[in-house]
């Protein structure tokens, strides 16, 4: 049985066996794929005999410079502004589909099939694309919304296990901001019942992507309650920023923590709650600590998207299932984050 919603009235997401729905959700005329060298190898019956656009895969390919490639490859193929591009991939072969989208020829029509469960929980849906510069996350970028998702969880079979999990610490925090009965069933299952029980990774992914969607329908553009989808994703992107020895997963599971801990030094977040947030990350096989060391993350914070003067925007949880967004100096940051 597959699920589908909406995002913002003109997104469509399937979660499920849904790679069946596909012709019925592609439009006619001319379609145009793009996927990564993996994915391409890993998957080859998705592309059905078709020759799709391919990108080398790694957070190091997600920059302009990619884009660049796409949009002439386009070109010499003739695309044109009644061309489909239909994304087949992670969280990086996605943004960049929606970006590319967004900007060549003032915008074509577009979609995904994502491949990951990093994709399906988060990166797939809501309709933010972008690329990274000069190791900043998603620096450059656009609001657009794909035509439709396709999550289904029967490609995750070929994700390496470090992967599976690093989608999973979206999943949880999810659960964090608005769902505490998904954190529960998360806590419940464990990593290797939901890698091994179809019904609850699905349980799980038709969760998160309802909770975003309600969301993002409410904020489209991030002026508000949508800033909550970036609880832990500032720690996470200045461990990134910093260090190579985490993927995005691995980043925002050690944020969440630090999200937790800080909350509860401004004395926001029991302590009872704090433990259970960090005992699930653990539990899940994530180390808590960043590999580096504070007054680094405090640097690149600094010159974090959600950052206005000298102030930023942190997402701070009050409870398992709810947060609020505080606008905090970074003067007061700075020790803060040091006694964490």
């Amino acid at each position: 049985m597959s699920y589908s919603l909406q995002v913002a009235g003109r997104s469509r997401i399937v979660v499920g066996p849904a790679l069946a729905e596909l012709p019925q959700l592609l439009p006619a005329g001319r379609i145009e794929m793009l996927t990564d060298r993996n994915v391409l190898h890993l998957h080859p019956e998705l592309f059905a005999g078709r020759h799709p656009l391919v990108i080398e895969p790694g957070e190091e390919n997600k920059r302009l410079q990619s884009v660049e490639t796409v949009c002439r490859e386009l070109i010499r193929r003739g695309a044109d502004r009644s061309t489909f591009l239909l994304g087949i991939g992670g969280g990086i072969v996605t943004d960049i589909t929606g970006f590319v989208a967004s900007i060549y020829m003032r915008g074509i029509p577009f979609g995904y099939i994502s491949t990951t469960l990093l994709g399906n929980v988060d990166a797939s849906v809501g309709g933010k694309n972008g690329v990274d510069l000069d190791g900043y996350k998603n620096m450059i970028g656009v609001f657009a919304q794909p035509q439709f998702v396709i999550c289904d969880t029967s490609l995750f079979s070929t994700l390496p296990v470090r992967e599976v999990r690093a989608g999973l610490a979206e999943a949880v925090k999810s659960g964090i901001i608005g769902d505490e009965e998904l954190f529960a069933l998360i806590e419940r299952t464990g990593f290797e019942g939901l890698r091994h029980t179809a019904a609850a990774m699905d349980e799980v992914v038709v969760r998160s992507v309802r909770l975003k969607a309600a969301i993002v329908s409410r904020d489209e553009r991030e002026q508000g309650e949508r800033r909550k989808l970036n609880l832990g994703h500032t720690f996470a992107h200045a461990i990134e920023k910093c260090s190579r020895e985490m993927n995005h997963g691995e980043a925002v599971a050690v944020g969440l923590v630090m999200a937790a801990r800080l909350a509860r030094r401004l004395g926001l977040l029991p302590s009872a709650a704090e433990d259970r947030i960090a005992g699930l990350i653990e539990a899940l096989g994530f180390t808590t600590q960043p590999p580096v060391p504070t007054a680094e993350l405090f640097d690149a914070m600094t010159k974090d998207k959600k950052s206005e003067g000298d102030t930023i925007h942190l997402v701070l949880p009050t409870a398992v299932g709810d947060c609020v967004i505080r606008t905090v100096s970074f003067t007061e940051l700075a020790p803060l984050l040091r006694s964490l």
